[in-house]
């Protein structure tokens, strides 16, 4: 199963990193490869909750669905395909630090490619996944700093 992971130091505290994260439409904010990403229904967020997006990839959309299957407050929350082309479950692990939070994105996919032209290319998609991610997560940073105090 292919992983992509990245992470981040955000000069902000733990609980504001975790509440912009846990929405859903930031989610194409920071995210480069996504184009939308909505929460289904209605009311606060919490395990069960789904969100609805589509991802552009090499030029082709991939809608899909994830429920929240694991949430803690501000420390983690996990997402797991529900529906969609690819089955993958992310991870968003955050922890305090003295500089503001510590963001790692976790991402375990199922192959999308399979037999033996999956095994050669799933780790240069991986290799360039793993760069993309952390670019993404460079401009969350940003984005969060972005007028916060030294």
């Amino acid at each position: 199963m292919p992983t992509v992971e990245a992470s981040v130091e955000i000069a902000r505290p733990i609980g504001e990193v975790f509440d912009f994260l846990i929405n859903p439409e930031n989610l194409a904010v920071w995210d480069a490869s996504v184009v939308r990403a909505a929460q289904v229904g209605s009311g606060p967020i919490a395990v069960g909750s789904r969100t609805d997006g589509t991802n552009k990839v090499l030029g082709k959309n991939f809608d899909w669905t994830t429920e929240i299957t694991e949430l803690d407050p501000p420390n983690r929350v996990t997402y797991t395909s529900v529906a969609g082309r690819l089955q993958f479950v992310v991870t968003n692990s955050l922890e305090a630090t003295p500089g503001g939070t510590r963001f790692t994105y976790h991402v375990e996919a199922e192959s999308g490619l399979g037999g033996v032209f999956g095994r050669i290319a799933d780790p240069l998609i991986v290799s360039a996944q793993n760069r993309t991610a952390q670019a993404n997560l460079e401009t969350l940073a940003e984005l969060l700093t972005v007028g916060a105090p030294a």
